[in-house]
């Protein structure tokens, strides 16, 4: 794709129109950022696209952050309805975690995600 610079309005004239409507605080990309906030969000949501896990696998999974680190992260993406905890009455108690379909809809930015890694490398 050609891109080309505007002088006059300081604009790549590339982009996407609905990028240049999103320049503000309270953009889908700022919603975005503030749901996969902090360091392991993004890869707890990533795991759980494979199917419910335990707390263990996703620990195990993730690379072993620590109980206290992955427990918040759990608690916010299940207060923001991205995904949920179902407590089993079992000894001892099982509990699952899985996406809500708000979680599942962060498919494709995880996706973009991905195909750009793999085409940045670090």
């Amino acid at each position: 794709m050609w891109h080309s610079f505007s002088m006059e309005t300081g604009i790549d004239q590339g982009v996407r129109p609905e990028l240049l409507q999103a320049a503000r605080r309270d953009c889908g990309v700022a919603r975005t950022l503030q749901v996969l906030d902090g360091k392991w969000t993004t890869l707890v949501v990533r795991e759980l696209l494979m199917g419910p896990k335990r707390f263990g696998e996703l620990r195990a999974a993730l690379g072993d952050p620590s109980a206290k680190t992955l427990t918040d992260r759990l608690r916010a993406l299940e207060h923001q309805g991205v995904l949920t905890r179902t407590v089993y009455a079992e000894i001892p108690p099982r509990v699952v975690y899985e996406l809500t379909g708000k979680g599942r809809s962060l498919q494709d930015v995880l996706y973009a995600m991905l195909r750009w890694g793999d085409e940045n490398p670090a």
